[in-house]
């Protein structure tokens, strides 16, 4: 009986072990995956765990310090260490200063040129409307000395453009029917190209004596004061004698002879020269140098014999 009951006691004391290891395996087990994990990573878990064991009140007496952390010593001697922390603040905040202190200087360089480029702008813009303004202060005077010209002086000018306006030939025997005043007040008015077409086309005697007074004008005053006493001097002299009214009457017959074609003038004259040759003369002898030369052309090829007939009369022979 005693043997019995030793070996069941035997029996439940197996037992309570067997399920004591079934238990215990697995977590020792798994502490150790653990701890080979957290060496596989490079986990300090023995100064994590001293740590926190020192916080608790009663512990921390029974448990070690943790082991220092090397890489944490030169963060502990800074935090030692409130001189290097200053210097180095000081550092830091020199550099961001200096950084600040670039930025600024560059915004007022900014802002000068922006003020130059816009002072510039302001120049230019002051300039032109100088400029405008001398423009509308000229044109002004000018709007001004054409609302006070002479109503005489621009009539001057009106008849010197109708002039221009016509072809030379029928402007120049018009012309010379005016005194020499008159056509030196009318030419001064006139252009250039004008002038020379017009005196091309006068008598040589009266183109003449018009360059001559052209050359001594003075002012539109005089001028026109001269050619005001030469009209009432030719009014007061009329047609007193036969001879002047031969000239006058030669002349007309001087300008219709210009305006008419040379062919038609030599057929006429050419006619004329068995009835009367010294008319035929006295007519030749009153048109232009150009006119002449183009009635004498044409009258050759009508008959040469008679046209040397004529040259020779204006040559002084008979």
């Amino acid at each position: 009986m005693a043997n019995n009951q030793m070996e069941l006691e035997d029996e439940g004391s197996a037992g309570k072990f067997e399920r004591f290891l079934f238990l215990m395996i697995p977590i020792i087990f798994t502490l150790v995956l653990l701890g080979v994990l957290l060496t596989l990573f490079n986990m300090d878990i023995r100064n994590n765990v001293l740590e926190i064991a020192n916080k608790i009140p009663v512990v921390e007496k029974w448990v070690p310090e943790p082991a220092p952390d090397p890489d944490s010593d030169t963060a502990g001697e800074t935090a030692d260490d409130p001189q290097a922390e200053s210097k180095e603040q000081a550092a830091s905040s020199e550099s961001t200063i200096k950084e600040l202190k670039s930025q600024l200087n560059a915004q007022a360089a900014q802002l000068k040129q922006t003020e130059e480029d816009k002072a510039s702008e302001a120049n230019k813009a002051e300039a032109l409307q100088k400029q405008i303004d001398g423009m509308k202060e000229a044109a002004a005077a000018v709007a001004a000395t054409e609302e006070e010209e002479d109503p005489y002086l621009k009539q001057v000018t009106d008849l010197a453009k109708l002039y221009a306006g016509m072809k030379a030939s029928k402007a120049a025997p018009i012309m010379e029917n005016l005194t020499t005043d008159e056509m030196v007040q009318i030419f001064s008015v006139m252009s250039n190209a004008s002038k020379t077409a017009i005196l091309e086309k006068m008598d040589p005697k009266k183109a003449a004596d018009v360059s001559i007074k052209l050359k001594e004008t003075t002012n539109s005053t005089d001028m026109a004061i001269a050619a005001l006493q030469s009209r009432l001097k030719q009014d007061e002299a009329g047609t007193t004698t036969a001879a002047a009214s031969a000239n006058l009457d030669q002349e007309k017959l001087s300008q219709t002879f210009t305006s008419m074609p040379a062919a038609d003038a030599a057929t006429l004259l050419g006619s004329m020269y068995s009835i009367s040759p010294d008319k035929v003369i006295t007519i030749l002898n009153t048109v232009s140098d150009t006119v002449r030369s183009s009635i004498l052309g044409e009258m050759t090829k009508n008959d040469s014999a008679q046209t040397a007939k004529i040259v020779n009369r204006l040559m002084g022979g008979k």
